[in-house]
């Protein structure tokens, strides 16, 4: 019923001793240490390497997506039985984002698993956020896969949990694109609209410039290293604006 492709079978001693490695550190148990090691496969692999074409971590990170959006949102559905949905909403569009998301690949030690091509190895792939964040979401997958959901759910509520406690505590990543439309809306009945100015670099290494307009207002430009980054650092402008103006009056 799994599909690997073409994926290869035998994995190279020093690599499965990393992979048990990584396990025991985590604290979850693989019955097939094959499919924790395609999560941790980028796209820049495969697409190097002919014989591995097509066997990369992004089916898996699809389905790891679904898997930790329902433990958190059940989490939360729990443990804020007294909240609207909107509040549960805005906390777990944070705590899943890839600015949380990230730095909890960074303390598991994925960044160390990677398997990258070369060109993106040379340009820094094993800190870019989005490569982390979805080499999380591979990995859940996978370990939903190989051990069914109750243990993914507690792997993901092992680190999630506590992104959650932060959210509520006002210490965590915010979600500036959320926190901007509720406070304009909620003012002007209107919604922020985004414009792409333009893309600089190379393909791999691309640099996006946008603005938010919140009506004849413009804020930014902001840049980021994806489109939804410069997106959440031109809110981030226009909503620590929007309060200072508020603040002074």
């Amino acid at each position: 019923m799994r599909n690997f492709f073409q994926f290869p079978k035998n994995i190279p001693s020093e690599r499965k001793k990393k992979l048990i490695h990584f396990c025991k550190n985590v604290g979850i148990h693989f019955g097939d240490l094959q499919l924790l090691d395609l999560a941790f496969h980028h796209r820049s692999f495969s697409n190097e390497n002919m014989h591995y074409a097509h066997c990369n971590n992004e089916r898996l990170e699809f389905l790891g997506d679904s898997v930790l959006g329902m433990a958190t949102a059940t989490f939360l559905y729990e443990d804020m039985a007294e909240n609207h949905e909107g509040d549960l909403a805005r906390i777990k569009s944070i705590v899943v984002s890839e600015q949380t998301l990230a730095p909890i690949a960074l303390s598991l030690g994925i960044d160390q698993m990677l398997i990258l091509g070369k060109g993106e190895e040379m340009n820094g792939g094993r800190t870019k956020k989005a490569i982390l964040a979805d080499a999380v979401e591979a990995v859940i997958g996978a370990y939903y896969l190989d051990s069914g959901y109750e243990a993914a759910e507690k792997f993901v509520l092992s680190f999630i949990v506590n992104e959650v406690r932060k959210v509520q505590q006002d210490k965590g990543q915010k979600d500036y694109k959320t926190i901007l439309q509720e406070l304009y809306q909620k003012k002007y009945k209107q919604c922020p609209t985004y414009e792409l100015l333009k893309s600089t670099g190379p393909d791999h290494d691309r640099i996006f410039w946008v603005n938010v307009h919140l009506g004849k207002q413009v804020f930014g430009p902001a840049q980021g290293k994806n489109k939804k980054e410069a997106e959440q650092n031109a809110a981030k402008l226009a909503y620590n604006s929007l309060h200072a103006i508020d603040t002074n009056k």
